[in-house]
Parts: structure tokens; C-alpha cells; sequence
């Protein structure tokens, strides 16, 4: 059984032996951020840390856009496909690859995410609590152009994407009804499109930048569609336990390891001694992981041993 279908019988419920899924992300540095260069260090990050699907950084930059007045938004351009030539080479690289043996899965960065990008994410909060219905249009504009390219990665043959989000931080906005309004839609347009194409997607809401908190409420992501979900375990200033996320999303949970605690800073026994303490709490049908994405400098040897924790392989 190859790790493709392993997962798929995982999630449908049929535990193979002591085995969980177990999966980890970072980047990989400028070196490795596009090209063939790319495409081996994901091929050698898969199989040395013998994670359990590859997860390809979206790693293509966005234009830089000076925003002064509120219709400055007007001039948010339109990605066309060929912008996203270069990420969409190492999509097919790694499709080639890989897919025989496991799920290939792409970051899928939010419309509101991607707009913070090309306009700086205070810059962006300030409009849109300004004017709203003007920052509104420009969402649109990035996310029609996402959908063209979500729907050429599904052509080349992807299994599915890692669809984070943000907005909906305890932080980010005065009015929390800004999320609701203004950028869910957005969301839940991308998301719908990958969730009828794609059979695995990972719905990633994401707490990165600490700056705006984490959140206190997860009930307005409850109907974002998506396979499995990941999110931090502290929720609202307390831990709760990835049975409770699993239970109340109504689908398998993927994390319960802190991306900045001992898979980062510890060695690797203290990283499998971690793993192990997730695992001997987590849901039936659970995929171990990080919160988001862990630092580059995390040894790759900590990420193999936490994932053969959860594989059942002891040292």
C-alpha cells in the first residue's frame, strides 16, 4: 500500500495497524524557491522526513502596489495565468513526481492574504475599515485570478490544496463583522471551487502573524468546506485538545504540535516524546502536524522523528 492510498482508507475510517499520518511544512529558502532547485528540495524533504503527502510552497511573489487614498484599489491588477508560469512548472514537477506514490497538495493563499501582500497588511486593514466596498472589488480582481489558477494546478493533475486564511484574528479588525462580510465571501468562493475538484484539501486558518492575535472564535469557519482542518490548539487563551477541533469541525483535525516548541528547539527525542503525548490523545482519524508552518531552521531530523512516532516506528 502506497501512501496515497494508506491516507484515503485513514480518513474513511480503517486505522492500517499503529499508523497515523503525520505531515510537516517550511520553506526552503532562496535557493529553493522556484525551478528545478525546487522541486528536488521538496523531493528531498519528502523523503527525508517520510511525511505522508507533499505539500508544495506557493512561493511566487506579488506585486508591490503604493496605496494612498481608498481609489487607489482600483488599480489591483489581474493576474493573468502566465504570471503564475513559474510556480505552476514546479506544480507539474512535482505531480510528475510524486503523485504515483502520494497526494500532492499546493498553499493556497487567501484573496485577503494575497492582496495584504501586494499592498502591506496595515495599509489594507486601514482601507478596509475605511471603505470596505472599495477594497471589496480589488478582493475580486485577485480572486477570479486565483481560480484561473487553482483550475490550471487541477489540469496539470494536483490532488488538492493547504488553503489558508486570516482575517478573522482577535486583532485584526475593530469591527469583526469585517471578516464576515468582506472577506468570507472571497474565501468561500476559492474554497467552494477546490472542494468540488479536489478529493483532499486542508483548511488551514492561520495565526502567523502574532501581531493580530490568535482568535476567539472559530464558529465563523465551521461551513468553509475542506478535508481535513488545521488550527492552533490555543484557542481564545486556552488549550483545548484536537478531539474537541476534530468534533467541532466535523471532520479530521490535522497539528497539535507548537511550530516554535521542541520541533524547532529540542532534540529528537524530546520531539518524539512530544508526538507521543498528541498521539496518545488525538481523535480516531487524525493527521499530526504543526500549527502553520514550522521555521526554516527546524532540523529535518526532528520532523523524521516525530513523523516515525506517528508511523509506529520506534528507534
Amino acid at each position: 500500500m502506497n501512501k496515497r492510498e494508506a491516507l484515503l482508507r485513514y480518513l474513511e475510517g480503517d486505522r492500517v495497524g499503529e499508523y497515523t499520518p503525520a505531515a510537516f511544512f517550511l520553506h526552503f529558502g532562496d535557493d529553493y524557491k522556484l525551478g528545478e532547485a525546487a522541486i528536488q528540495r521538496h523531493k528531498e524533504f519528502f523523503a527525508a522526513t517520510d511525511m505522508d503527502f507533499v505539500k508544495i510552497q506557493f512561493e511566487l511573489g506579488v506585486p508591490q502596489l503604493e496605496i494612498s487614498r481608498d481609489t487607489d484599489f482600483e488599480r489591483i491588477p489581474y493576474l493573468p495565468l502566465v504570471y503564475y508560469k513559474p510556480q505552476l512548472e514546479v506544480v507539474k514537477g512535482l505531480v510528475t513526481a510524486l503523485k504515483s506514490e502520494a497526494h500532492v497538495v499546493l498553499t493556497l493563499y487567501s484573496p485577503f492574504m494575497l492582496l495584504g501582500n501586494m499592498v502591506g497588511r496595515q495599509i489594507l486593514i486601514d482601507h478596509m475599515e475605511r471603505s470596505p466596498e472599495m477594497v471589496f472589488r480589488a478582493l475580486e480582481t485577485v480572486t477570479e485570478s486565483l481560480l484561473e489558477f487553482v483550475r490550471e494546478c487541477v489540469r496539470i493533475g494536483l490532488d488538492g490544496f493547504y488553503h489558508s486564511t486570516q482575517g478573522g484574528e482577535s486583532h485584526r479588525f475593530m469591527d469583526p463583522d469585517i471578516f464576515q462580510h468582506w472577506i468570507k465571501p472571497t474565501d468561500h468562493l476559492v474554497m467552494n471551487e477546490i472542494d468540488e475538484t479536489c478529493n483532499f484539501n486542508i483548511l488551514h486558518i492561520c495565526d502567523y502573524h502574532q501581531e493580530f492575535g490568535g482568535y476567539n472564535d472559530l464558529s465563523p469557519f465551521v461551513d468553509y468546506p475542506g478535508t481535513v482542518v488545521n488550527v492552533s490548539t490555543e484557542i481564545g487563551g486556552a488549550s483545548v485538545a484536537p478531539s474537541y477541533l476534530s468534533q467541532f469541525f466535523e471532520r479530521p483535525y490535522m497539528g497539535g504540535l507548537n511550530r516554535l516548541g521542541v520541533l524547532a528547539n529540542g532534540t529528537e527525542a524530546e520531539a518524539r516524546a512530544a508526538a507521543r503525548k498528541v498521539l496518545d490523545q488525538a481523535p480516531p482519524r487524525f493527521i499530526l502536524g504543526a500549527d502553520c508552518t514550522v521555521p526554516p531552521t527546524t532540523p529535518w531530523s526532528n520532523l523524521r522523528a516525530a513523523v516515525d512516532e506517528a508511523h509506529g516506528i520506534r528507534p
